[in-house]
């Protein structure tokens, strides 16, 4: 777990700022029974998570395409090729929102704005260093040209909620 009590915090107020301003449709699908803690979203999400990216087209219409999705400190990071349509739709439209579903057992959705980590002209973001780590770990070193082939993004989140109707199946009984 890389998230610091403070991430854990701002994340759990975002999942009860979000629950609380979402509609009573979907307050009565995920209650306080079939959600996950900030602390416990952070066990399940860990390693690679298949994530549906949800971009617009200068035109206004939806696009839907599979990144890798990797939920680091209490947010989503993804990239893409530098030359995908989701690249150009999210440099023209930053605003895209994400879902990550495990049947019907966990489904964690957020809507959000992406932002650059490694731009190819222009200074990285400052944490992008601690990512690209974290990257070359899971992918190795030599999976991309990091800086040229792939665009990377950390989602800052402005709504997220998570359906989870059995923590008891997400989580390992031995961990709390």
């Amino acid at each position: 777990m890389r998230e610091t009590p403070g991430d854990l915090d701002a994340l759990q107020a975002l999942l009860d700022a979000s629950l609380t301003r979402s509609t009573a449709h979907l307050r009565s699908i995920i209650t306080a029974e079939r959600t996950l803690t900030a602390r416990q979203l952070t066990r399940v999400l860990d390693g690679m998570c298949t994530l549906a990216l949800s971009t617009v087209t200068a035109k206004g219409e939806p696009r839907i395409s599979g990144v890798d999705g990797h939920f680091l400190w209490g947010r989503w990071y993804f990239g893409t090729a530098r030359d995908a349509a989701k690249a150009r739709h999210i440099a023209a439209r930053p605003a895209v929102s994400v879902a990550h579903m495990r049947g019907e057992d966990l489904g964690v959705f957020t809507h959000g704005t992406a932002e650059v980590l490694n731009p190819l002209d222009g200074e990285p973001d400052a944490q992008w260093p601690e990512v690209l780590a974290y990257l070359k770990g899971t992918y190795g070193d030599d999976a991309f040209a990091w800086d040229r082939e792939v665009v990377y993004y950390r989602l800052r989140p402005h709504w997220m909620s998570v359906f989870a109707p059995d923590a008891g199946k997400l989580l390992p009984a031995s961990r709390p």
